[in-house]
């Protein structure tokens, strides 16, 4: 027997649109973070291995989080801006199509909802009010899953990507310019993979997805570019 009383076992399911254009972009901070801490920190450990000049190790660490960011920004925009004239382009040709053939639309729309099981009757009823309603929110929800009101802003993907990535970026610099030398790299090294296993659990559970093995991905990848960095600073810093 069912207790009325329970709590709903999909209450926080990511359902509603809004909740999962959030999830989403949580789930690109993460992941923004991530290479902020991986290519600052593999950057700033191969410049340690191969000098121990604070100067040198700072200014190398600088321009890379000034570059990363800006990378990150520019792409993320230029991205969520072809995505964005994608959307507008078919919100004006959804919009033409119904101003210009309004009952082959109805038609298309009541064949949407066939297709997901509903009744012919049923399906058509639904169509006939969804139009009456709003007729181009009920066509782009349907066959494009877009909203006129929520197309992408690439100027706030920009910003939230820089800004991910220069949070992410602050570990490392700490971690290597804090220590005395003989401790720079081992802790940037500990402090690397420790955040990379807690980006690793968020990403993961913000996805839905096997924790561990998400942890295992992003700590092994960051450990080998880190090791291969130190190798190559190390390697060069002998030659010279």
């Amino acid at each position: 027997m069912t207790d009325a009383t329970a709590e709903p076992v999909h209450r926080t399911d990511p359902h509603d649109g809004k909740v999962h254009e959030k999830l989403n972009w949580l789930r690109a901070g993460v992941l923004g973070a991530n290479d902020g801490i991986v290519s600052v920190a593999a950057l700033v450990v191969g410049v340690a291995a191969a000098t121990t000049d604070i100067a040198a190790i700072l200014i190398a660490g600088v321009a890379s989080v000034i570059a990363g960011a800006i990378s990150m920004g520019l792409g993320e925009y230029v991205s969520v801006s072809s995505q964005r004239d994608t959307e507008h382009a078919l919100i004006a040709k959804e919009k033409g199509e119904l101003e210009t053939m309004p009952e082959q639309e109805l038609a298309e729309l009541a064949a949407i909802y066939r297709g997901k099981g509903l009744s012919a009757e049923t399906a058509d009823r639904v169509a006939r009010e969804l139009t009456e309603h709003d007729a181009l929110a009920a066509h782009l929800e349907a066959e494009l899953h877009i909203s006129e009101v929520d197309v992408v802003n690439p100027w706030h993907a920009a910003w939230a990507s820089a800004a991910s990535f220069l949070i992410g970026a602050v570990l490392p610099m700490l971690a290597i310019l804090l220590p005395p030398p003989e401790w720079r790299i081992a802790t940037t090294f500990v402090a690397v993979i420790v955040a990379l296993a807690i980006t690793g659990w968020l990403a993961a559970w913000i996805g839905g997805a096997p924790r561990m093995r998400a942890i295992t991905r992003v700590v092994v990848g960051g450990a080998l570019a880190l090791a291969v960095t130190w190798a190559i600073g190390a390697l060069l810093g002998g030659a010279v």
